[in-house]
C-alpha cells in the first residue's frame, strides 16, 4: 500500500461502453447491447493503489481496459495527466502508451510463446526507440532482476516458466517504459495461494521503487484489502461503493459489499463459526437488459418499492465513503442528515435521484 500524493492522476466521467449484439448472415444487424460499463465517474489520485472489485461479469475488466483505451468509449471521457484521452487515433495514444500499463490476468495467454523473454521485455523499449540492441539487452535484464527473476532468464521460452514466474515477466514487460499508472487486471487470481502473496509483496516493492499508481482488479476482497489505499466496488458495470479501505472492510454501507465481506475467509475458526454468511439469492441479472431501479434489488434482502423504481445516487457519507443504496447499512442518523449526492452526477440526475430514506435493518 502507498502513501497518496494528491491530485488525481486519472479521471473517468461518465463512462460507458456498451457491446452490440449482431444477428444476420449477409447483413448484420444489431439487436441488443451488453451494457459492460454503464455510466461510471472515477478518479485515480497519484501514488495510490486504488481496488476494484466485484463479481465475475460485472465490468471491472472492461473499465480497466477503457482507462488504457484498450477499448474505445461508447460515451464518458477519461482524462489523463490533464489530457483528454477519450477521442484519440490509435496515433495519437502512441506516445501515451509509455505512461498507460496493463498486466493481464493470464499470464501465460499474454505472452507470445515463441518469443524469448528477451524480446518480450525488451519489445516496448524496441517499439518506443529507446537505446540499441545493447542498451536495451541491459535494460531487459536489470528489469529481469528487479522482479526477481535471473539475468540468465533472458534466452528462455515462456513454457520453461512457472505461473509467477511468467507473472512476473508479465510485470517486467509492463514497467520497461517506467509508467506512471499499471492497471493489474487480476494479477494473481490464476496462481497459488504462496506465489500470489510474492506476486503482491512484488507489486508492492516496485511501486514504492518506480513510484507507481496502481488500479488493482480482482474478485477477492481478502486480496485487494492488503493492496488497496481506496476500494471500489462494481456491480452490473455500476459502481456501488467507494471508501478508504480499512473503512469499508469495518463499515460497509452497500448491502452488496456486506454480501461480499461475509464471503472473506477468517483465520479464526471460532471467530469464522459465529459469523453470519449472506448467501446472495438468484442469478446476476443479464447485462443485456438490466433491472430498473437499483441493479441490486433483485437479489437484495432490505429491498423495498423504491428499490425497483429509482436508480440510488451515489451519496458521501463522509470522509470519502460513498454509497448508492436507498437503505444504507451501519449509518446513524447524524450521518444519514450529513450525507450529500456525490456531484460527479450530471445535475438533472441529481435532483432527480431521491436521498437516502432510512437505515436498513439487519436481517436476523
Amino acid at each position: 500500500m502507498s502513501s497518496q500524493n494528491g491530485g488525481p492522476l486519472l479521471e473517468a466521467e461518465h463512462v460507458f461502453k456498451y457491446f452490440p449484439i449482431k444477428r444476420g448472415i449477409l447483413i448484420q444487424r444489431e439487436v441488443a447491447q451488453v451494457h459492460a460499463v454503464d455510466d461510471v465517474s472515477l478518479e485515480v489520485r497519484r501514488g495510490e493503489t486504488l481496488g476494484l472489485v466485484g463479481e465475475s461479469g460485472c465490468g471491472k475488466s472492461t473499465l480497466g481496459r477503457c482507462f488504457v483505451r484498450l477499448f474505445p468509449l461508447t460515451d464518458g471521457r477519461i482524462v489523463f495527466d490533464g489530457q483528454d484521452i477519450s477521442k484519440l487515433s490509435r496515433r495519437g495514444m502512441r506516445p501515451l502508451r509509455r505512461e498507460l500499463q496493463i498486466v493481464f490476468q493470464d499470464p501465460y495467454a499474454s505472452l507470445n510463446p515463441r518469443k524469448r523473454v528477451g524480446s518480450i521485455v525488451g519489445a516496448p523499449l524496441a517499439i518506443h526507440g529507446i537505446g540499441d540492441r545493447r542498451e536495451r539487452k541491459r535494460q531487459v535484464q536489470e528489469l529481469l532482476e528487479k522482479v526477481g527473476l535471473s539475468p540468465e532468464h533472458y534466452n528462455r521460452f515462456p513454457h520453461e516458466f512457472s505461473g509467477g514466474q511468467r507473472q512476473r515477466i508479465g510485470v517486467a514487460r509492463a514497467l520497461a517504459l517506467r509508467p506512471k499508472l499499471v492497471i493489474a487486471d487480476e494479477p494473481v487470481s490464476a496462481l497459488d495461494v504462496s506465489i500470489q502473496a510474492q506476486v503482491i509483496n512484488l507489486l508492492a516493492d516496485l511501486q514504492e521503487d518506480f513510484e507507481l499508481t496502481y488500479v488493482f482488479i480482482a474478485h477477492d476482497l481478502g486480496v485487494v484489502r492488503h493492496v488497496s489505499d481506496r476500494i471500489a466496488v462494481m456491480y452490473l458495470g455500476k459502481i456501488v461503493e467507494l471508501s478508504p479501505a480499512e473503512e469499508l472492510y469495518e463499515r460497509p454501507i452497500m448491502p452488496y459489499t456486506e454480501a461480499l465481506l461475509s464471503a472473506v475467509p477468517i483465520p479464526d475458526p471460532r471467530e469464522s463459526a459465529g459469523r453470519e454468511r449472506i448467501v446472495l439469492e438468484g442469478d446476476v441479472p443479464s447485462p443485456i437488459n438490466p433491472p430498473s431501479g437499483c441493479r441490486f434489488h433483485p437479489r437484495c434482502r432490505y429491498a423495498t418499492e423504491i428499490c425497483s423504481q429509482l436508480e440510488p445516487p451515489l451519496v458521501d457519507y463522509g470522509n470519502g465513503h460513498l454509497a448508492a443504496c436507498h437503505h444504507p447499512l451501519n449509518v446513524d442518523k447524524e450521518t444519514l442528515a450529513r450525507a450529500t449526492v456525490d456531484d460527479r452526477r450530471t445535475p438533472a440526475e441529481a435532483d432527480e435521484a431521491a436521498k437516502p430514506t432510512e437505515p436498513a435493518q439487519r436481517a436476523r
